[in-house]
């Protein structure tokens, strides 16, 4: 009886390392919620919206005045991604917001501190951090979950950190350009990860129009939404 070495079989037909190019690292993440937030925010505000081709690397990640959104996720695996709006561009995309949604001007709110801003502000954040899901989902074939936006006012800056431990924490940092010139900022933190293709795969495709159909029916949806309580919100931050 002939006995086969099983393991160089195996070792033979086994691909090397080098063979399985990384198709996605921190950087194509991030750009890709970059992408999901001019996307989201192009349509429902119909305005125009850009994103520095520079990113920062930054040691941590802050809520900042004067409004600024966290949003955790987890999964294959962790993050946290935070955007810091000034007034002017928080209001800028508020007002565009309702007005697309065919409110009337004199009815919307006229304070950046106003629940109703922080309420539509939360809200397209939450579709923002949903539409970068369901991408990470269909393009890397992996599955995150997301918490509920907090979107809070402030009156100074509060350093946040995700609560697991990462072994090599990598942050960065974004600038964006409202159409009018006003200027906010996305942070995201997460572990160094590199997803490496296997096997091809045919990644779904989304549908623009669905996409559309589906912000404007969250937006109608949002404008209902109680605000948040943010004394109890900030006392759990120790502010």
């Amino acid at each position: 009886m002939v006995y086969t070495n099983d393991f160089k079989l195996r070792q033979a037909s086994v691909m090397s390392e080098q063979d399985y190019p990384v198709v996605c690292g921190t950087e194509d993440l991030l750009r890709s919620l970059c992408d999901s937030v001019i996307k989201v925010l192009n349509m429902a505000t119909a305005s125009h919206l850009s994103y520095s081709g520079m990113i920062q690397r930054i040691t941590k990640t802050c809520l900042k005045p004067d409004i600024g959104c966290f949003v955790l996720f987890d999964g294959g695996f962790s993050g946290l991604v935070v955007t810091n709006f000034s007034a002017a561009a928080a209001m800028e995309l508020y007002e565009r917001y309702m007005l697309n949604m065919g409110m009337a001007k004199d009815e919307l709110a006229t304070a950046f501190t106003s629940d109703d801003v922080g309420n539509v502000m939360g809200e397209l954040m939450n579709q923002i951090v949903g539409d970068f899901t369901r991408k990470v989902s269909q393009e890397l074939q992996t599955h995150i979950t997301q918490n509920q936006p907090k979107m809070l006012a402030l009156t100074k800056q509060v350093a946040l950190s995700i609560d697991t431990h990462l072994d090599q924490p990598q942050a960065r940092r974004v600038s964006f350009q409202t159409e009018r010139g006003n200027i906010f900022y996305l942070e995201m933190a997460v572990d160094r990860t590199e997803f490496i293709k296997l096997n091809e795969f045919q990644a779904e495709e989304i549908d623009p129009d669905a996409l559309l159909e589906r912000i404007r029916n969250q937006s109608r949806d949002a404008v209902a939404l109680a605000s948040v309580d943010q004394d109890e919100l900030l006392k759990s931050l120790d502010m």
